[in-house]
């Protein structure tokens, strides 16, 4: 007669779940403390690249202020030199513009052809007005270029011409003779001419004469 065994499995069974679940909760567990050390190492690290940063946006913002001192005492200097070079000009231009009516009455008498006389001159900086009496057209014409090839004068413009009686005539027949009033503008040459252009004009003024 064959007797049959029984095993009951549920209490391996039961530990089997009891180890796997163990083993779970272990692997849970290890889990989490990496990721809670991976979390904390990743914080460190940014807290220190952090702190690196900070460090050098304060050490940026040292330089900065100092650069924009330094920006300040340069815009400082620059006022001072264009006020120094302003008064530089202004000396340098009375110097050389202190000799201008030198020059444009020394001009005036060696430009001036026969026949021509002289009624009136104004000066108003470089711009000068004369006002004379020429006993013909041609005179005046002479005179322009005259000035046109002068080393202190230039651009010659005449504003009027005309036929007037002879001025400083008393007697009828006399008073009868006219002569060409003019008026001629022309400017002063701020610009000392040069030592090359200095013979051509006299060379030139010697041939009209």
């Amino acid at each position: 007669m064959t007797t049959s065994v029984r095993i009951n499995l549920l209490p391996h069974r039961a530990q089997k779940r009891m180890a796997r679940k163990r083993q779970f909760v272990s692997l849970a567990v290890l889990l989490s403390i990496a990721a809670l050390a991976v979390v904390g190492l990743v914080h460190l690290v940014m807290a220190n690249q952090i702190d690196r940063q900070n460090n050098r946006n304060k050490l940026l913002q040292g330089e900065i202020v100092k650069l924009d001192d330094q920006i300040k005492e340069i815009d400082k200097l620059r006022d001072q030199i264009q006020q120094v070079l302003a008064r530089k000009q202004v000396v340098e231009s009375l110097q050389a513009n202190r000799n201008e009516a030198v020059h444009l009455l020394d001009q005036l008498v060696r430009q001036l052809p026969d026949g021509i006389y002289l009624r009136s001159v104004h000066e108003n900086g470089i711009k000068v007005q004369i006002v004379g009496y020429a006993q013909s057209n041609a005179r005046v014409s002479t005179l322009m270029r005259n000035i046109e090839g002068s080393p202190w004068l230039t651009k010659p413009d005449l504003v009027e011409v005309r036929l007037v009686p002879l001025p400083g005539v008393g007697n009828q027949r006399a008073s009868d003779q006219k002569v060409s009033e003019f008026t001629l503008n022309f400017e002063i040459k701020r610009e000392a001419p040069s030592i090359d252009n200095a013979p051509k004009a006299g060379a030139a003024r010697k041939g009209k004469a």
